[in-house]
């Protein structure tokens, strides 16, 4: 509105330039009181509740070493955090908004050893190695008898009411960050060891309550869920065993064993006795043409495979067995075979018509058939018109493993995260837009390459308090100083110096740039407190690289020419990889950082930033020199900018100061005067030149002064 009115009321008065002026004051007014910019707010959740398992959701028992997703039987609703940064002079501040969650999953209902790997959305968040990729708390129990309570768990839902959920092995996780997950519970599955070594099928069926003969099968894990039938039934199908009872207790027979000797008696049938009893025989599409198994492979991070076998002749019918089991690809194909070979056998049926003495045979007893190859198993039992039948089914022997592929798997990748590495300094402003705060920035990697980012605390009271600094960028290249490249001159490129740098982790990368490149701002770096830019980058093997071709001394850093030492930072300077610190802190303060990721020690020390004012004072001027004229000498000199490095217009650069002003310090011997001047350059009369003396010139800035730039000069009668 004021720059509509004053635009107006200009014009009138003072025609087109006071319509500029106005709209220019009107513009100011508007930014600053009618439209001033509140306040930004990131994206922010409305719904902070989560969801959890639902109620009668089966918890496993579980066997060897599987992977499972586990149950949430407690949970918080998400928990926000908020964050503002920014709001410094012309700027708005913005406020992000963060969540962690609290939760327990249930993993099994018989006691097992530890977890290994955990995977969210697919993707690992915790490794082999035990390291979070995301920063959480975490704890497990194992389902022993006398596990204690959850602390979080008690703390929340208050003492003496909580269980301990003795028997059943859980995972509490205790804020978990969100953020990677879209602000919610990820779908988490667990890597679980539940017994040291693979286990036999049989151990199984006998954790189970079910007694097991000969059922070796190794498995190398097994989840036993749902029912006790469903669970036999897998096993079954599988492995070729079958169920036995005597009335009191299951047994599991399989294989080949003692068997009772039996012969058609022909009682009850006109036709003579044959021995070998009455033989029918399936038509061949009777059998299933292919059968799948399908099971869980360790190869393939245990994610779902499938092996098959076919076999030749008529039929178009398919069968599958699921196998809710950890096999190897040729143990799962041999399987596969085994099953199918038994349903192909299975359509041969012997039915023997035999006297009384048969009453004690219950089906799944295993005999011998007079006559007839092999071992049979009775699958039927009939009692009618006081005849004993018996329906029988020939026993298949296991097949050998065979070689199978387990197919491709793009497996997540487990790279560490590591310990964070820091490197705060002031940054000399990389655009044309002048500070009014000392610009510190943070870079920061780790020491594994799986680090992503962490979050920060920054102290500017020497570590008395600690407030929440936001997270890291991306992570930097960065490193240390191992040859310093000495001293040159920042007007000329240095083609015969060079530094040696020792970067973070050899996975780390350097590049080369054309002038061209460089003139765009490539290869930026900061060298200890030298901002300079490096045409070559050649690698000396393993973290070791030589930087040549330099452009020294780059934003008004050429005093830190040459002050390099070896151990000095070494950092990468782009864009994404720098996180601004919006701290207030004056010239000549610090700020102190710690580091808060996922593998950070507790103890960690505290990194310092000291504020130089490299980013606010303007760089020292140029080109200070003397000039004789007759008895008085002209001195004069070049101001520069903080601003405006780019130079594309070939006039001066802008000012980036409220006013231009400079400070003349003149030393003549113990005589020491200070001058304040508007323009660049003094008149020093005969008088003045008749010791020696040194001049020191600043410019004065908007917060401070300048280097100085200084000229030393003999006496009048020295320099005649």
């Amino acid at each position: 509105m004021a720059t509509v009115v004053l635009t107006v009321a200009g014009g009138l008065i003072g025609g087109p330039f006071g319509a500029s002026l106005g709209g220019l004051i009107g513009g100011a007014i508007d930014r600053q009181l009618l439209f001033k910019q509140g306040p930004r707010e990131g994206p922010r959740l409305a719904d902070l509740r989560v969801q959890t398992s639902s109620y009668g959701t089966a918890v496993p028992q579980l066997f060897g070493t599987i992977r499972v997703a586990g149950s949430v039987i407690w949970a918080t609703d998400l928990i926000e955090h908020r964050a503002t940064e920014g709001g410094g002079k012309g700027r708005p501040s913005t406020t992000s908004y963060s969540y962690t969650a609290s939760f327990a999953v249930a993993l099994s209902t018989r006691p097992i050893l530890d977890v290994g790997r955990i995977w969210a959305d697919g993707q690992l968040l915790r490794g082999a190695a035990g390291d979070f990729k995301v920063r959480t708390g975490y704890r497990f129990y194992t389902g022993a008898e006398d596990q204690p309570v959850d602390p979080l768990i008690a703390s929340i839902e208050g003492a003496g009411t909580v269980p301990a959920h003795r028997g059943i092995a859980y995972a509490v996780f205790e804020d978990l960050e969100l953020a990677t997950f879209g602000n919610r519970i990820p779908q988490l599955s667990f890597e679980v060891i539940a017994d040291a070594e693979p286990v036999a099928a049989a151990s199984v069926a006998q954790a189970l309550g079910v007694a097991a003969e000969g059922l070796a099968t190794p498995l190398a894990g097994f989840s036993a869920q749902d029912s006790l039938r469903t669970t036999l039934d897998a096993l079954c199908a599988a492995t070729g065993a079958w169920v036995q009872s005597d009335g009191n207790a299951l047994t599991l027979q399989t294989g080949t064993g003692a068997a009772r000797a039996m012969a058609d008696s022909g009682v009850g049938a006109d036709a003579e006795p044959t021995g070998r009893g009455i033989r029918a025989i399936a038509a061949a599409d009777a059998a299933p043409r292919r059968l799948s198994i399908g099971y869980y492979d360790p190869a393939r991070d245990y994610q779902a495979g499938v092996q098959q076998a076919s076999r030749q002749g008529t039929g178009t019918r398919e069968t599958r067995i699921d196998l809710p089991a950890v096999l190897d690809a040729g143990s799962a194909k041999a399987m596969a075979a085994g099953a199918l070979a038994r349903t192909d056998l299975a359509r041969e049926r012997r039915t023997l018509t035999v006297g009384w003495e048969a009453l004690t045979l219950a089906p799944g007893a295993r005999i011998t058939i007079d006559g007839a190859p092999g071992q049979w198993r009775v699958d039927r039992w009939s009692l009618e018109n006081m005849v004993v039948k018996l329906e029988c089914v020939p026993i298949a022997e296991a097949p050998l493993a065979g070689a199978a592929s387990p197919g491709r798997a793009v497996a997540a990748p487990d790279a560490q995260r590591g310990r964070t590495i820091l490197q705060p300094f002031e940054l000399p402003p990389l655009d044309e837009v002048a500070a009014t705060t000392p610009n510190l920035v943070v870079a920061a990697t780790g020491t594994g390459s799986g680090w992503r980012r962490a979050a920060l605390l920054a102290s500017s009271d020497g570590g008395a308090s600690w407030a929440p600094a936001g997270d890291t960028a991306y992570p930097a290249i960065l490193g240390t100083v191992l040859v310093p490249p000495g001293a040159a001159r920042a007007a000329l490129i240095d083609g015969a110096g060079y530094a040696e740098v020792d970067l973070a982790r050899a996975d780390m990368a350097l590049g080369n740039a054309d002038p061209a490149a460089l003139d765009a701002g490539a290869n930026l770096a900061m060298l200890g407190d030298e901002l300079l830019q490096f045409g070559q980058a050649e690698s000396l093997g393993g973290t070791r690289w030589r930087l040549s071709q330099l452009w020294r001394g780059r934003r008004g850093t050429e005093a830190a020419i040459g002050t390099q030492r070896a151990g000095d930072r070494f950092v990468l300077v782009t864009r994404d990889t720098l996180k601004p610190l919006d701290l207030r802190v004056a010239i000549g303060g610090t700020v102190q950082l710690l580091a808060q990721g996922s593998d950070d020690p507790v103890d960690a020390p505290a990194v310092t930033a000291p504020a130089t004012g490299i980013s606010l004072l303007p760089p020292s001027p140029v080109q200070l020199r003397a000039l004789r004229e007759g008895d008085v000498t002209q001195i004069g000199w070049a101001r520069r900018s903080r601003v405006g490095w780019a130079w594309r217009d070939g006039v001066d650069v802008p000012l980036g100061e409220e006013s231009e002003r400079y400070q003349v310090e003149i030393v003549r011997g113990a005589e020491r005067s200070l001058l304040t001047l508007d323009t660049p350059g003094l008149t020093l009369s005969a008088a003045d030149r008749a010791l020696p003396l040194t001049l020191a010139v600043r410019q004065i800035g908007t917060h401070g002064l300048s280097p100085a730039a200084q000229l030393s000069l003999p006496s009048l009668g020295d320099d005649q």
